[in-house]
């Protein structure tokens, strides 16, 4: 009894040609058989020999249809049965060795198969593919992969492969765990970043295009003079550069070395401006109260512009020695850093405030391109009770939470209270001597391996940035 789940052997048009060769043959040996004995005298020995034939040829058809309808399909040369750990690996892309992470970013031709040529590749090396975006260009299109590959295989070799497969420009650079969040989720996570606080642009610009250096450029010096950055609404797309318009004013300049920016990453960081834009300026409003030593009690909070009257009394109040250790220049023109200095597009600044309402410490978070600098101002009267400590302890951990690597304070030999502050946060500190300024870097991670971005097999360095001196 046969049961209904069994499934039903495919019908074979070869069968039936087999069937309908054998028939025409018998009958023409059949006919040829007769003609033989109606016309020798040795009929029935040709008779016997034709029955023969018939019997070996139905013989030969039973056993070539058997063979054919019910044997299992051939076996590819040299492929074997897969074995559990084969499995595995095909599943989870690790073979069962170690893995890493890797960004991936190739131009194909905008034509069918490009991109499976590309994972044919992948495939053969045993590389999963976790995440893919395309972003269309004029003539071709930018594939980005976030791969998990075996931890033996060279990025040269990936790159050389990739190359042979009809990708160019490609890209490879070492990724992390942060990347595993998929690109919608990430961008969401910005626009809220960028929503709650306007100091957040710049850093979620820096997300959002991966390696990258970002500069804002006001449109007024800090002396007052019109600098001429200025940018169309729509901003400007050049390669490797885009500049955008500033909604504080000026411009927002965001520059990749070795890497074209798509239209696709264009779009996306103009849609960010506009948001901030649109929002206006706002700064989240949290405060903490802290009691000092001998009992009085201050507040630690978010500036802005706002404390813009503030700032410029507490500077009346102090010393031109005080003055002169944090700009470093003159005294003078002390006031007309504190415009800058407030916004929130160049930085984070925290203010010390004491319970009668009065600003007696400033302390600065500012964005310099590749790098963070800090920048601390305490008024006379309340230096060396721990201020100033607090001040900078908070500034790293904002520091840590931006994902920055580094800060730096710029300040002079004689400045003991920033050297020790510096020494206290108990981090490995740099030291350099510029034209009479120490320069002292605190480095607030320790990262295992450092991002090399590999152009082409290449391995390829941003350029520096120059510190600026605030």
């Amino acid at each position: 009894m046969t049961s209904s789940k069994t499934a039903r052997r495919p019908h074979h048009w070869r069968r039936d040609l087999i069937e309908l060769a054998a028939l025409f043959t018998a009958v023409a040996v059949a006919d040829a058989i007769a003609n033989l004995i109606g016309h020798q005298p040795d009929g029935p020995y040709l008779l016997m020999a034709s029955a023969v034939a018939l019997v070996a040829t139905a013989t030969f058809h039973t056993w070539w249809a058997r063979r054919h309808s019910n044997a299992p399909p051939p076996e590819e040369p040299g492929r074997s049965d897969p074995s559990p750990d084969e499995v595995t690996g095909s599943i989870d892309g690790s073979g069962g060795g170690e893995t890493v992470l890797w960004r991936m970013r190739t131009t194909v031709r905008d034509a069918p198969g490009s991109l499976a040529a590309l994972c044919l590749v992948l495939a053969r090396f045993r590389i999963d593919i976790l995440t893919l975006q395309t972003h269309p260009l004029a003539e071709g299109t930018v594939d980005e992969f976030l791969l998990r590959a075996p931890a033996s295989l060279p990025a040269q070799e990936l790159t050389r492969q990739i190359a042979a497969a009809g990708g160019t420009a490609t890209w490879i650079e070492r990724a992390d765990a942060h990347d595993l969040v998929d690109t919608p989720t990430r961008v969401l996570s910005l626009a809220t970043r960028t929503a709650l606080d306007a100091a957040e642009l710049p850093l979620a610009l820096r997300q959002l295009l991966g390696r990258c250096t970002i500069h804002s450029l006001p449109a007024v010096s800090i002396t007052g003079r019109p600098t001429g950055e200025s940018a169309p609404v729509e901003g400007v797309l050049e390669e490797t550069m885009m500049r955008l318009r500033d909604p504080s004013g000026g411009v927002i300049s965001v520059e990749r070395p070795y890497l074209p920016f798509t239209p696709t990453e264009f779009a996306r960081a103009r849609a960010l401006v506009e948001l901030d834009a649109r929002l206006g300026p706002r700064v989240p409003r949290s405060e903490d109260i802290l009691t000092l030593p001998e009992g009085n009690e201050i507040t630690v909070r978010r500036a802005d512009r706002s404390d813009l009257a503030a700032a410029r009394a507490m500077h009346d109040r102090c010393s031109p020695g005080t003055l002169g250790l944090r700009y470093h220049g003159p005294v003078g023109d002390a006031d007309r850093y504190l415009d800058h200095l407030l916004s929130p597009r160049f930085g984070r600044t925290l203010a010390v405030q004491t319970a009668s309402g009065k600003l007696v410490a400033l302390g600065h978070l500012l964005w310099d391109g590749d790098e963070t600098e800090v920048a601390l101002l305490v008024e006379d009267d309340w230096q060396r009770r721990g201020i100033g400590s607090e001040l900078l302890g908070r500034l790293v951990q904002l520091a840590e939470e931006a994902g920055c690597d580094s800060v730096y304070a710029v300040t002079q030999s004689r400045n003991t209270g920033m050297v020790a502050a510096m020494r206290a946060l108990e981090l490995p500190l740099d030291y350099q001597i510029e034209e009479g300024t120490l320069v002292i870097t605190a480095r607030l991670t320790r990262a295992t391996e450092e991002r090399t971005a590999q152009p082409s097999g290449r391995t390829a360095e941003p350029a520096p940035a120059e510190r600026a001196r605030r």
